[in-house]
């Protein structure tokens, strides 16, 4: 093997899908600090992405091997398609924008007791002043959202919610200093200061409703293997992707994922397609067979000639067509973003029109007419409308939280709402994905004791699924000797000083049979182990809800027909389809859309990311892909897939009290706003009634829970 170029200090970024618990990091950090040149090795557990700050002579493979050591699966990713975004520096930056207002907001409140309480003269202009000092800075800080919002939609020449509460804010400290500077009894600091307060709780609410969105593209692009074996006049060299060309040769390690579009030209293994194509088995593959980036091979050393690498590959397509399928879902319009379309221009045009009439009434008093054009801006400003959607939304990730299911887009709930058709994957949705024996009672005792053996000293997931059911069944292996794997066959040993196999049909001279199996050559006599994938808990359950519910209920997979056919069955679904390739579910789902259904689509693996962004809403379980996952709206926490049922039942209590909140706020303004035109109240009032409103929408979005 060719020696690794020494490399700069690096951050070395290594996915770790099988960490699971604090003990994993413990154990994988402490573990990494005793490696040499290892500088600090961080794992993230919500990401299951280890962060390793290295020396030179220390790579990612270097990473890999050492975690393979310690029981743990590893895939290098890349750092430059992984950097902090954009999405975390907001969310710090609201949190620190609220505490700084809700800090103020005490102080000038504590200021202003004494002015209540019937301060005079000096004395009040003084509390005034110092409350102007608080305020103007804390509005001018903690208001830069709305104000850059509002400035945005101003140069784009039209008008959005921040545009009123801007004006709202900038003309109550105005007036406020001009009361201040006129020795006047009232000034409004408080106000402004609550009202920035109040907004940017509702601000923040809607971000953490949010804050879990990733770009299911970008993690694609991560699972890229960003390096690979180019074979060179028979000498190996490790390559950036960008580096290779249609008709390179490049070496594919067991274990290792392709990492480029190709044809074998020499070798023989078996490849892992299921994170492409859903298939639940691996496939045989020899000179001639076509590749994909992304497959993983299992058994055996792979020489693949380049056909397309990098951006070319069909990892990378996928990644594209999942990007656009991204960018037509955030078209959706929030309902609270449509009301503020209709809304957000009535505002400053209701207090412009208060001020005219006011000073023609007063006869020309600038000071009455700008007290209750302000007021009726404070009064009539959107901030219930902020809080409608993302108070619910907050409210009900809570409750299915708590029946673990996680909510990552603010806009998941009332599009699940919207939804008359479901469509779930096969394998690792409606399943659980892994293999089961299901007649090892139909085996003699020196059978299995030999198979075991066999078994154990095979990587495919048949033999490790056979070994683990039979160490679950107390079975002791035989002593077999001279243990090897014939890639895409299986493995033979001797025992007894008789040849014995495992593996495939065919192979160990057994006859084809049509369940999937794996088959032990014993002697004259040949044994078959059949497996079966075992159903996820709720599966049944939530097939039976979801149609109780009206809803129609689709089975895509990529898996054979056979397979699918028997599932589909099984559960009660009529509507099926097998061997979609991504592109293929994509399409159906697409099918669906423009047939005028709106469509939850709920999958787990890579062949069905694309699936998950074109569909209206998506659901993938906590076991997904990384990217799946990224994709989907919502989360599975849990082994149980019956949460889906009841977030489509939430879905719709949900929107309800979305409407119910925008009913309340228009009552509100309806009995409020006149009260205001009519002069009867200061904008300090204005703020509080404001302030009350906002509470009884949050407490109606409580009623969820």
């Amino acid at each position: 093997m060719a020696a690794r170029a020494p490399q700069a200090d690096a951050r070395l970024l290594v996915s770790v899908p099988g960490v699971h618990c604090a003990g994993c990091i413990s154990t994988i950090e402490r573990d990494m600090a005793r490696m040499a040149g290892v500088r600090s090795a961080r794992l993230n557990l919500t990401l299951k992405r280890l962060s390793v700050d290295a020396g030179p002579g220390v790579s990612a493979a270097d990473v890999i091997d050492r975690l393979d050591q310690l029981g743990y699966e590893a895939h290098e990713l890349d750092p430059g398609t992984l950097s902090v975004t954009e999405t975390q520096r907001q969310g710090r930056e609201l949190l620190m924008r609220l505490g700084v207002s809700g800090f103020a907001m005490m102080n000038i409140m504590l200021l202003s007791v004494s002015v209540w309480a019937g301060a005079e003269g000096v004395t009040r202009d003084m509390f005034h002043l110092i409350s102007a000092l608080i305020a103007i800075p804390t509005v001018a800080f903690a208001g830069q959202p709305f104000f850059r919002s509002a400035a945005r939609a101003l140069a784009a020449g039209r008008l959005n919610m921040d545009a009123p509460i801007s004006l709202a804010l900038i003309l109550t400290l105005l007036i406020s200093l001009y009361e201040t500077f006129q020795s006047g009894a009232h000034a409004y600091f408080e106000a402004a200061v609550m009202l920035t307060f109040f907004l940017l709780g509702g601000r923040y609410l809607d971000f953490r409703a949010r804050a879990m969105a990733r770009s299911a593209a970008q993690e694609l692009a991560a699972l890229e293997v960003p390096r690979a074996v180019r074979l060179e006049d028979g000498a190996e060299a490790e390559v950036s992707i960008a580096d290779l060309r249609p008709g390179n040769l490049v070496l594919v390690r067991p274990g290792g994922r392709v990492p480029v579009d190709g044809e074998v030209v020499a070798g023989r293994s078996e490849l892992d397609r299921s994170l492409l194509t859903g298939e639940t088995l691996p496939v045989v593959t020899a000179a001639g067979a076509q590749v994909s980036a992304g497959e993983v091979n299992l058994t055996g050393p792979l020489t693949v000639r380049v056909t397309a690498a990098g951006r070319d590959s069909s990892l990378h397509r996928m990644a594209d067509l999942v990007a656009a399928a991204e960018s037509a879902r955030t078209r959706y319009t929030t309902l609270a973003d449509r009301a503020a379309r209709a809304y957000a221009p009535t505002i400053p045009l209701l207090s412009l029109g208060a001020f005219a009439a006011w000073m023609w009434i007063s006869g020309g008093d600038m000071r009455l007419s700008v007290n209750i054009a302000i007021a009726t801006l404070i009064i009539t400003c959107p901030c219930a409308l902020g809080l409608a959607v993302p108070a619910v939304v907050t409210a009900a990730s809570g409750r299915l939280f708590r029946k673990g299911l996680l909510i990552k887009d603010g806009t998941a709930l009332e599009r699940l709402a919207e939804v008359d058709t479901v469509v779930f994957d096969k394998t690792g949705t409606l399943t659980m994905g892994t293999p089961v024996p299901d007649n090892l009672d139909a085996h003699p005792a020196q059978a299995l004791s030999v198979a075991l053996a066999l078994a154990e000293g095979s990587s495919h997931p048949l033999a490790r699924a056979l070994a683990k059911a039979l160490h679950a069944r107390g079975v002791a292996p035989a002593d077999v000797a001279d243990l090897g794997e014939a890639p895409g066959y299986g493995v033979q040993g001797t025992w007894q000083g008789k040849p014995v196999k495992l593996g495939r049909a065919g192979w160990v001279g057994a006859t084809h049979a049509a369940t999937t199996g794996a088959y032990l050559s014993l002697g004259q006599a040949t044994h078959s182990f059949t497996f079966t994938d075992a159903l996820r808990p709720g599966a049944d359950d939530v097939v039976a809800a979801l149609r109780a519910q009206g809803k129609k209920v689709w089975l895509l997979s990529g898996d054979v027909a056979p397979a699918v056919e028997a599932m589909a069955q099984r559960l009660g679904i009529d509507d099926w389809e097998a061997g979609a390739l991504p592109q293929d579910k994509a399409t159906k789902v697409a099918a669906l859309q423009e047939a005028g259904h709106t469509v939850l689509m709920v999958g787990d693996g890579l062949n069905d990311t694309v699936a998950l962004s074109a569909a209206d809403v998506s659901i993938s379980p906590a076991s997904a892909l990384d990217a799946a996952r990224a994709a989907s709206d919502m989360v599975l926490l849990g082994r149980d897939i019956a949460p889906v049922a009841d977030a489509v039942r939430m879905a719709k209590l949900s929107t309800r009290r979305i409407r119910e909140n925008f009913w309340q706020s228009g009552t509100y303004n309806a009995i409020f706003v006149p009260v205001a035109l009519l002069g009867y109240c200061t904008p300090l009032f204005a703020a509080l009634i404001m302030s009350a409103s906002s509470i009884t929408v949050s407490l109606n979005a409580l009623r969820l829970k």
